[in-house]
């Protein structure tokens, strides 16, 4: 069964203040590796039967109205995957 995964994240001129903690975090513990952190979601929908351009319509519609708030977040991908 194929996967249908949506990832979603914050807006770029929103503050991440998850990715804030983390970003700190990282510096506490001797990584200065890293500018920035920005932590979004990933949603994996299990899919019955061919993924086709109208499944992926419904997913993009599905994510832009229910797994995302448009005010603050954008959905950067959509793509079918083989877990």
């Amino acid at each position: 069964m194929p996967t249908i995964v949506v990832e979603v994240m914050p807006k770029a001129e929103l503050l991440d203040p998850q990715g804030k903690a983390v970003a700190g975090a990282l510096a506490r513990l001797g990584s200065s590796t890293f500018s920035s952190v920005r932590i979004g979601k990933r949603f994996e929908l299990t899919f019955d039967g061919p993924v086709d351009d109208a499944v992926l319509a419904e997913v993009k519609d599905i994510a832009e109205t229910l797994l995302s708030n448009a005010v603050i977040e954008d959905v950067v991908g959509i793509h079918a995957d083989a877990l």
